[in-house]
C-alpha cells in the first residue's frame, strides 16, 4: 500500500471515528433502550471507549485492523439503514449482533488488552483522587484546628476581661 492511499485511510478511519465519538450519547441511550442488544451493551461501551480513547490520543497501542474494526461495528450499530431494519419488532437487531459479533471475536485479544490498561488507569486515577481527596482533608483538619485555637484563646482572653 503506497503512502499516499495510507494517509488517505488514516483519514478516513479519523473521520469515521470523529463522527461516532459524536454519537456516544446516542449509542448509549439506544443500547439502554432497545432490545436485542443488551447482551451486548458492556461491549459495546468498552468499543465506545477504546474509539474514544484511540481518538483523543491516550491509548495508540493497538492494530489498525482491530481500532478499524471497533469503527466498522459502532457504526453499523449506529446506523438505523441497514440488511434488517432497527424498527422491525424481535429481529431488528439480529444483524446488528452478528456484526457486533463478528468483530469482537476479531479483535478479543486486542480488547482484552485495552480493558487492563483502561482499569490500570482507573486505579490510578482513583489513587490519586482519593490521595487529593485526604491531603484536602487534613488541610481542612488542620484549618478546623487552628480555628478552634483561636476560638479557646479569645474565650480565654474574654474571661480574664471579665475577671479584671
Amino acid at each position: 500500500m503506497s503512502d499516499k492511499n495510507k494517509e488517505k485511510d488514516d483519514k478516513g478511519l479519523l473521520e469515521s471515528i470523529k463522527l461516532i465519538v459524536s454519537k456516544e450519547d446516542k449509542l448509549k441511550d439506544q443500547v439502554e433502550s432497545d432490545r436485542g442488544l443488551e447482551r451486548y451493551a458492556k461491549d459495546l461501551l468498552l468499543l465506545m471507549s477504546l474509539v474514544k480513547d484511540y481518538y483523543q490520543g491516550n491509548y495508540r497501542n493497538i492494530p489498525y485492523r482491530t481500532i478499524s474494526a471497533a469503527v466498522i461495528g459502532l457504526l453499523y450499530v449506529l446506523n438505523p439503514i441497514d440488511l434488517i431494519p432497527d424498527f422491525i419488532p424481535f429481529i431488528g437487531h439480529i444483524d446488528d449482533a452478528l456484526v457486533l459479533k463478528f468483530c469482537l471475536k476479531r479483535m478479543e485479544k486486542d480488547l482484552s488488552k485495552y480493558k487492563k490498561w483502561k482499569n490500570e488507569q482507573t486505579a490510578a486515577n482513583d489513587k490519586n483522587t482519593n490521595k487529593n481527596m485526604d491531603s484536602k482533608e487534613d488541610k481542612d483538619s488542620k484549618a478546623k484546628g487552628k480555628e478552634e485555637k483561636k476560638s479557646a484563646r479569645k474565650d480565654k482572653d474574654s474571661e480574664t476581661d471579665k475577671k479584671s
